[in-house]
């Protein structure tokens, strides 16, 4: 399992460093912004969710969620800098104090959701095989932090800490009378994507499948069924989903991140088959509305690149970063041209 990061790429995944920036220009709303907070779902149910927002730190900033019960609790995520995660571990002591943290379910490999891991005590460590295997192959920038404001004093220990337990399909713990599944989910956002449903509550802690009013990550994924995955989703008893990027929300705002997806699905698709190569085809693609999504144009590349990769048959779990990298360059130059 091959996979060449940058330190800012596995900060925050593929952070297209390459590409436009700038004002979109368009007509369409803005998305909205929202605050750090824990906040209370039902009974010994929390979700922790960062601050984002339009001019607002939003590259690397996952959220998390907290199981309470009645000895210890369960943590979904670790986030994924420093001061992120001792920050959710801070409000995870105000929220259960006196209540260890026996078990932290981990969603996905990325580098938002891992990396606070080693500021963690000792507890098993869930997750889904292909996600461990991706995590003990993820290179370490460095053996520690460097100081960086909101994200690291600077001198932390840097470090991948394993999952300690692996499960493929689903696993169910029972918390009191709460039942807990962890459901496997992927080929999605990644081979290896964890949701973790509450079917007493209605609620779906959705990982990385569900970015709300933030442009979705496919440089690991497989768009379609990730849009089939939604669809899973859309016929499950649930009223709250917990996204792994954005704020709170429902079905309405998955199917407008579905909506994201098919959208760029389809217009790749008409330049694929015209035979326009990744960079060309993203100069051109207009996302609407979508476009005022955070991260809308800087991931439009990558996410290019990762469709024709499924169009043409060639699609493996790991990320394309010198595709990724080409495709950038004629994107930016196409995009200096005024697109001609």
């Amino acid at each position: 399992m091959k996979q060449q990061w940058s330190r800012r790429e596995l900060i925050g995944g593929f952070g297209a460093a390459c590409l436009l920036r700038g004002q979109n220009g368009n007509s369409f709303p803005q998305v909205p912004s929202w605050k750090t907070e824990m906040r209370q779902l039902a009974p010994n149910v929390f979700a922790y969710v960062q601050a984002g927002g339009p001019g607002m730190m939003n590259q690397g900033v996952s959220n998390g969620g907290l199981i309470v019960g009645e000895d210890h609790v369960m943590v979904i995520d670790s986030l994924g800098a420093p001061l992120q995660s001792k920050a959710f571990l801070a409000a995870i002591q105000k929220t259960a104090p006196r209540k260890p943290i026996r078990r932290v379910l981990i969603t996905h490999h990325h580098g938002d959701h891992i990396w606070g891991l080693p500021f963690f005590p000792p507890a098993e460590i869930l997750s889904h095989p292909y996600c461990r295997e991706a995590m003990l192959a993820t290179p370490i920038p460095s053996p520690v932090w460097e100081k960086r404001d909101g994200w690291a004093a600077g001198g932390e220990p840097r470090k991948i800490v394993p999952p300690t337990s692996t499960f493929d399909g689903k696993l169910t713990y029972h918390y009191g009378n709460m039942p807990v599944e962890l459901v496997f989910s992927g080929p999605a956002h990644t081979w290896g994507d964890v949701m973790v449903y509450l079917p007493q509550q209605k609620i779906l802690f959705a990982g990385d499948v569900a970015f709300y009013y933030v442009a979705p990550f496919a440089h690991n994924g497989h768009v379609t069924k990730w849009i089939e995955t939604v669809e899973r989703i859309q016929k499950m008893d649930v009223d709250v989903i917990v996204p792994g990027h954005g704020p709170i929300g429902g079905k309405k705002e998955l199917a407008e991140m579905a909506q994201y997806l098919e959208l760029l699905k389809r217009e790749a698709r008409k330049r694929f088959d015209l035979g326009l190569r990744p960079g060309q085809a993203a100069a051109q693609i207009s996302l609407g509305k979508f476009d005022n999504w955070i991260g809308a144009r800087d991931r439009l590349v990558m996410n290019t690149v990762r469709l024709y990769h499924e169009f043409d048959g060639t699609l493996v779990p790991d990320a394309d970063t010198e595709g990724m990298r080409v495709a950038g360059e004629e994107f930016n130059a196409i995009t200096a041209r005024g697109g001609k």
